[in-house]
């Protein structure tokens, strides 16, 4: 094992230790019900704490994601370890009242934290798809490449090398407000591609002009975003 690994196990069970040894020492084995009852939803909470890495999706909003996770984990935690500690001091025969309290306080923490999970895992697959869309982007700048194999009329043929060049100098990141014209972008480059296998020389040279613009528009826009 890692020592950075070892560092961070003895952290998280500095709390075990310390609060075990707390509960034991103070209140001893002999105790009501309702202090055994918060002594497990207390080390359940912090388990929770400690699996939290664990839940994360893991993509490039991964810092996101964890941030909100962790408050989420770490709030349920503190407020939880603040309820238990209240109930093992006051001991109440009756468990009735610390198993409604705690189970609504695990009950809201796992609607937030599934909300939350819910609500990452639709960013992260979005963003796994605006990267592979932009991924298609570059491919769409090999595609081209051959293209230019297809085309005699020397004119056309350099409108094409232009927007070639630019494609492929297109910065790989991307936004989400940038869909609608990167998905222009790429069913235009089908249409030339069938347009130059056709020969229609005509059509390819009108689809690469307009392409050039919808790149440069694109690129000028992601600066101004970023």
């Amino acid at each position: 094992m890692k020592k950075e690994n070892v560092l961070w196990l003895i952290l998280n069970l500095i709390f075990l230790i310390i609060f075990n040894a707390l509960f034991f020492v103070l209140g001893g084995t002999e105790q009501k019900a309702s202090a055994w009852l918060s002594y497990v939803f207390i080390h359940f909470a912090y388990l929770m704490l400690l699996a939290t890495p664990i839940l994360m999706r893991k993509g490039k909003s991964r810092e996101i994601f964890g941030f909100t996770i962790y408050s989420i984990s770490t709030g349920y935690f503190l407020l939880q370890l603040a309820t238990g500690i209240v109930f093992i001091l006051i001991a109440l025969d009756s468990i009735n009242a610390p198993l409604l309290v705690q189970l609504c306080l695990a009950g809201l923490y796992g609607v937030l934290l599934i909300v939350n999970l819910m609500a990452n895992e639709r960013t992260a697959t979005a963003e796994e798809h605006r990267q592979r869309q932009v991924s298609y982007i570059k491919d769409s700048a090999i595609r081209l490449k051959g293209v230019l194999d297809k085309i005699q009329d020397k004119a056309v043929k350099k409108k094409v090398e232009k927007l070639y060049d630019a494609l492929y100098a297109s910065p790989v990141r991307s936004r989400p407000e940038l869909a609608q014209i990167e998905n222009h972008i790429i069913q235009s480059i089908g249409e030339l591609e069938r347009a130059a296998y056709n020969g229609n020389h005509g059509a390819v040279g009108s689809l690469a002009d307009s392409l050039l613009a919808a790149v440069n528009e694109r690129n000028m826009r992601l600066k101004t975003l970023n």
